[in-house]
């Protein structure tokens, strides 16, 4: 099912967090004869560089290399993107690439086909879970100098154009070649989608694309039908993307009226406003959103919006704090500036966007690790806020400003089970090599296995396979050292069997098996199940 998105009563003049703005007014800069005396110095000072430098200096090049430094003194999010990388850096937000449809991981010096996307290239061609890519095009794509970034690089490339992949197959003897003709390949921005109780569903965003409301409208449509009267919506570690899919979904619980988000910029036309039309399906429905340190921008509106009308609880721990508007804008070159143009605000009038000086001092980048030393992520006394910054609600509950959203219900970030062990086994991915060991062991009687209460069911008890973990693993260096291996048993087990569930029934069941140990998930279903979330019904 989908839903029109023509929302009356909400004003965008600029609907986009990163919009598209042509080249004329960068045109008319360039041709004005009307220049600064630091623009004239700046102009004569590139012509004294081209023709009386001692050396033959390409200034092209030069004024290339001076773009990020000029615009890195305004601030941290305006930036300039070369030619060269535009198309990479719009590709995930336009929810659509040109590949083969695979998902991979690196074990032992190979990239491991882990998931083949239904309806793609590669399914169609005959690649399975488990083969290992040997070769793309010739191109060797095996040994210890192996990245992600060398294989991406391999297997995509233009729709229509053919890559012949050479895999190893566990039961063949021989290596299989595979011509394959890349097509469009769907990138998902809701990564999973389950009934987290009887009454209550699950959806995680991991980004705000092109079609993010589309699938986050039909995923609650879907958990609807299933039964679902309450909603976790999952914005943890999603750092944004399009404002005008933040919007629509905030649309889906809001009562007509209600405010969402609004900006403020130097020109008119980079002030936004945007007010619910009271066309939602979901106004009746309780909700609580999850957000954390990594959640920013468009997550940040979407949590602001819901938290400042009190229309449901936000859990977890303060978010980013990114909260500044860019416009990008084609060069003549087709490279483009994204510069920041506006604020975004709460509906309460708190500025999402986190303090910053103007200039390269570091600390804006370091801000995450210095909440870590802090003590922020384990303690809520711990968090600094500034009091100054009050605001209301619609509700009249104190929020405050200063950057990013504090939640309702903080969860402070979970280590029970970390240990010098555990965190050796992740860090050497043994725990992913292990799982897919155990995948292709048990891969004839897997290829059965439908749900999650069934994998559990099929897969060894916890005893044995923790046992051949750890000889496992030290049969691969890390010696067994059982005094921490039993404070972290229940991390590890969870771990091997959410990647087993990864390679056997997909993403969405990898994250759904992590959230059955995930504290701020289970706060959040808590909180719905007892009647804890702030609702406001429509009238």
């Amino acid at each position: 099912m989908k839903k029109t998105r023509n929302l009356g009563y909400v004003l965008i003049p600029v609907v986009l967090a990163i919009g598209t703005v042509g080249g004329v007014f960068i045109g008319k800069l360039m041709s004005s004869r009307n220049l600064s005396p630091a623009q004239e110095k700046w102009s004569m000072l590139l012509s004294l560089i081209d023709h009386e430098y001692v050396d033959e200096i390409n200034v092209d090049s030069l004024i290339e290399k001076s773009i990020p430094q000029l615009l890195a003194h305004l601030d941290p999010h305006s930036a300039y993107i070369p030619a060269s990388d535009l198309a990479a850096a719009n590709e995930e937000l336009d929810n659509s690439f040109s590949g083969v449809g695979i998902s991979f991981q690196l074990l032992n010096d190979t990239a491991v086909v882990v998931e083949v996307i239904a309806g793609g290239p590669a399914e169609g061609a005959g690649l399975r879970p488990g083969d290992r890519i040997v070769s793309a095009n010739g191109k060797d794509l095996t040994g210890p100098k192996l990245t992600n970034d060398m294989v991406f690089k391999n297997l995509r490339g233009v729709k229509g154009t053919k890559v012949k992949l050479r895999i190893k197959r566990q039961t063949s003897k021989k290596l299989l070649d595979f011509d394959i003709v890349r097509d469009d390949i769907p990138v998902n921005s809701v990564d999973a989608v389950y009934m987290a109780s009887p009454e209550v569903g699950y959806l995680r965003v991991g980004k705000f694309g092109n079609g993010t409301y589309d699938e986050f409208f039909n995923a609650l449509t879907d958990l609807q039908s299933k039964g679902a009267k309450k909603f976790v919506v999952d914005l943890r570690g999603n750092s944004g993307g399009f404002m005008d899919q933040a919007i629509f979904m905030a649309n889906e619980f809001l009562a007509k009226g209600s405010l969402i988000v609004y900006s403020k910029g130097r020109l008119p036309m980079n002030e936004t406003v945007a007010v619910a039309d009271g066309n939602g399906s979901f106004q009746d429905s309780e909700l609580t959103v999850l957000i954390d340190e990594y959640s920013a921008s468009a997550s940040e509106i979407f949590a602001g919006a819901i938290q400042d009308n009190d229309r449901g609880l936000v859990i977890g721990r303060r978010s980013f704090g990114k909260g500044l508007v860019q416009n990008q804008t084609l060069l003549p070159d087709s490279s483009a500036i994204r510069l920041t143009v506006a604020r975004y605000y709460t509906p309460s009038g708190r500025c999402i966007q986190k303090d910053y000086k103007r200039g390269t001092d570091g600390s804006y980048d370091l801000d995450i690790l210095d909440r870590y030393h802090h003590g922020e992520f384990y303690s809520v006394d711990s968090i600094r806020q500034d009091k100054s910054k009050r605001f209301l609600t619609s509700g009249g509950r104190i929020v405050y400003g200063g950057g990013g959203i504090m939640p309702d219900i903080f969860v402070a970030q979970d280590t029970t089970g970390y240990t010098s062990y555990y965190i050796n086994a992740v860090n050497s991915g043994l725990i992913q090599k292990f799982a897919f060991q155990v995948v292709e062991k048990y891969r004839a009687v897997l290829k059965n296995v439908k749900t999650l209460e069934q994998l559990d069911k099929v897969i060894p008890r916890d005893e044995t396979l923790l046992d051949n973990f750890v000889s496992f693993a030290a049969s691969n260096g890390l010696p067994a050292r059982w005094y921490y291996i039993n404070q972290s048993k229940g991390l590890i087990l969870s771990q091997i069997k959410s990647v087993v569930a990864r390679d056997v029934l997909g993403y969405s069941q990898f994250i759904r098996s992590l959230n059955r140990k995930d504290k701020t998930v289970r706060a959040a279903v808590d909180a719905l199940n007892q009647g804890k979330s702030p609702i406001q019904l429509k009238k």
